[in-house]
């Protein structure tokens, strides 16, 4: 690698507008994981499809890191004019920030977006020298929030392995969602629910149970066998259920059928049929080891439909591919009793006005002997027959 005369290597940063600008070979060998989420296919689709646009308050501004011309660094990078569809809750913080007259919009946000999901964001590569280019990125991100006179910047969902990259600038916050982990090698259904007690055993027979009753057939497909209609019918499903709610849907039909053809054995739809016709759906992607359940909907109001779509055929089918974690999305203290067990998210946030920054870290700390007290509250209702720890 190139150095100057010092012995120091000469080493660029560049922020990008578009994910399009960079190579995806050279991206996906960055990430050094199979996670989709941070795949230039899903990024790039979210851009070229409508998803990220300035009315919904995105604005890419992807960050990388360049050794002379290879790209040996990159986070996916995003100013935010809001702070919907990111899933770590900052709206005290900025409402706090504008009654002092001060504007907290725009921010930086380094995630992926309407993703409450774990992965990679400081994208290193995987080699000796990864850690020190993950300590780059991060510091690159103060710098360029400070450049730009923004309130401050954030990292969500980050990966365990990515904290230490993080100095003493950045405050810590953690949160809990609902994991299945087959750590116990169950082979099928059967196997899970006997590892349940007695109670949540009887509980899940009972709903799936339901379903059948029903007259209802549940289909587990990938969504590259999905033609262009069914893909329509996914997203119809999706729509409704964002109406229902008196949300605002931000993923469109074409970027729901781009997930078909980019991740053609990746991406997954279990559909509810009645009489042959769709009643419900739910939106799956997968890596080599996780599934990663997304978005539902349903026209017709069953019992237990929703469990069975979106939690009962993800771990059966978690259970035949051999994928040995199942991340359901984020919240749900229901998700609990179905086998799906607390484990700890982290995020992390570089707040510009040193002042705000302290008075949060003290809010955090507190904030933080509450979650642990919930984390260890919640696993005394664990289903299982034996007590299991969190991570």
């Amino acid at each position: 690698m190139r150095r100057n005369g010092s012995g120091k290597r000469l080493l660029r940063l560049r922020t990008h507008h578009s994910l399009d600008e960079l190579n995806a070979g050279e991206w996906g060998a960055l990430a050094a994981d199979e996670n989709p989420f941070v795949s230039h296919a899903f990024l790039s689709g979210l851009e070229r499809h409508g998803c990220i646009r300035a009315a919904l308050g995105w604005r890419a501004r992807h960050l990388t890191l360049h050794d002379g011309d290879a790209l040996i660094g990159a986070l996916p990078l995003y100013l935010k004019g809001n702070s919907h569809g990111e899933y770590v809750f900052d709206w005290s913080w900025a409402h706090a920030w504008q009654r002092a007259g001060r504007d907290y919009y725009p921010k930086l946000l380094c995630a992926v977006p309407y993703s409450p999901v774990c992965g990679p964001r400081l994208l290193a590569g995987d080699d000796a020298e990864t850690a020190a280019r993950r300590k780059i990125l991060a510091d690159a991100l103060v710098q360029l929030t400070d450049e730009l006179q923004l309130s401050s910047a954030h990292v969500n969902f980050l990966p365990e392995d990515e904290l230490e990259a993080f100095d003493e600038r950045w405050l810590p916050r953690f949160d809990w969602q609902f994991h299945w982990r087959n750590d116990r090698g169950w082979r099928d259904f059967a196997d899970f629910l006997d590892a349940l007690n007695h109670k949540r055993r009887k509980a899940l027979r009972h709903e799936r149970a339901q379903v059948a009753r029903a007259g209802i057939v549940s289909e587990f497909r990938d969504g590259g066998s999905l033609s262009d209609d069914e893909w329509h019918a996914m997203h119809d499903l999706y729509l409704a259920t964002f109406d229902q709610k008196g949300n605002t849907p931000t993923l469109t039909r074409e970027f729901f059928r781009h997930l078909g053809r980019a991740f053609p054995s990746r991406s997954h739809v279990a559909f509810a049929y009645r009489n042959g016709r769709i009643i419900a759906g739910a939106l799956f992607l997968s890596s080599n080891t996780a599934l990663y359940g997304r978005y539902w909907g349903a026209r017709e109001q069953v019992p237990g439909l929703h469990f069975e779509l979106c939690y009962y055929q993800g771990i059966e089918y978690c259970l035949s591919a051999g994928l040995t974690r199942f991340e359901p999305g984020a919240q749900g203290e229901h998700k609990l009793s179905r086998g799906f067990l607390p484990v700890r998210t982290h995020s992390r946030h570089y707040i510009a006005d040193v002042r705000f920054r302290d008075a949060l870290r003290s809010v955090l700390q507190r904030e933080a002997t509450m979650m642990e007290s919930y984390g260890e509250e919640l696993l005394q209702h664990s289903p299982f027959a034996q007590r299991e720890a969190h991570a």
